[in-house]
């Protein structure tokens, strides 16, 4: 069985972008009320009474947008400083990087993934359906003030949206040439967007790497991260173009993480709602660490059968229930 040590950590359903593979505009989302969000307290406790001693190791803070957090600097200086926290990252919009880069870095954060779907303001902006109000500079100012700061690997993740910015692949794949920037092609998932899922609502990762091959070759990249991704490297260049591929190649077998929702639902895979924990209840009910951490456990165990290979019925009815903004991504 793989071994799973990966946890990602949503602290907030809500988001200051309305992106259509993430939270679709015009979507009425039922936002979780403060009372019910999981506070950092409850986090660090289920980390430290939990997770920690089933061996997670490695904590990945995402929303919603998880700078809208209150204290989120303060989170990330508790999670950065525990003794077994081996790797901590964040995925973020970028939008409030440019007044808050500095003080992650000096509370610990060393990795950044940040979401850059298209180097056009007017195609990005269409993307984010912030109804016309241009965020594009304020996001890659964001983007070089992470850089400015330290943070490496930058990773920048861009969702591959067919008749959207599918053309810009060669562009954004080019960042990786002169910088030592991360640039991970991410194929569009029918959550939260049935509308938008067609015939050909995703374009296959090998056909990116197509392009790219074309235009500048590719080779295999000794660079490897945490999650799935199939890394490669323009040859010459300085970063790696990566490839997570959760439609076209299924990496179910290899899957190392679970998730953590804003509201205190533990999901072993995020394409199945099969076999949720709602941890929070459990916390505030004052079960005791040893039973939480059997019923994880339990979870942990089942999950190989839970990972949803078959792309087409992760639920029930075949409609997911929550927006990727709802899960945490």
């Amino acid at each position: 069985m793989n071994l799973i040590d990966y946890l990602r950590i949503s602290l907030i359903d809500r988001c200051n972008f309305r992106c259509q593979y993430c939270m679709p505009e015009g979507a009425e989302l039922d936002y979780i009320l403060q009372p019910d969000l999981l506070t950092a307290e409850e986090i660090l406790a289920l980390l430290q009474g939990v997770f920690i001693p089933l061996g997670f190791r490695k904590f990945r803070l995402t929303g919603g947008e998880p700078l809208l957090r209150p204290g989120v600097v303060d989170l990330v200086e508790a999670i950065a400083h525990l003794p077994e926290t081996h790797d901590l990252a964040l995925t973020t919009n970028g939008f409030l990087l440019p007044e808050m880069a500095q003080d992650l870095y000096d509370a610990g954060l060393r990795r950044l993934n940040i979401s850059l779907d298209s180097l056009n303001s007017a195609n990005f902006d269409k993307i984010i359906g912030n109804g016309g109000k241009s965020r594009w500079k304020r996001v890659w100012a964001g983007i070089q003030k992470a850089y400015e700061v330290g943070f490496s690997p930058l990773k920048l993740n861009v969702v591959v949206i067919p008749g959207v910015n599918e053309g810009e692949v060669l562009d954004l794949a080019a960042l990786s040439c002169d910088r030592p920037w991360h640039i991970r092609f991410i194929e569009f998932m029918p959550i939260g967007n049935p509308e938008l899922f067609g015939e050909r609502a995703w374009i296959p990762s090998e056909e990116l790497r197509q392009q790219i091959r074309a235009q500048w070759g590719l080779e295999a990249s000794q660079v490897q991260g945490n999650g799935p991704a199939d890394v490669f490297r323009i040859p010459g260049a300085q970063g790696t173009v990566g490839f997570i591929s959760q439609m076209s190649e299924c990496f179910c077998d290899r899957c190392n993480r679970m998730r953590l929702s804003a509201d205190g639902w533990l999901r072993p895979c995020l394409l199945n709602e099969t076999g949720q924990l709602n941890l929070k209840t459990a916390l505030r009910d004052g079960v005791s660490w040893t039973v939480l951490q059997e019923q994880v456990r339990a979870l942990i165990l089942i999950k190989p059968e839970i990972n949803f290979k078959l792309r087409d019925s992760g639920t029930e009815d075949g409609s997911y229930h929550r927006t990727m903004s709802q899960i945490g991504g």
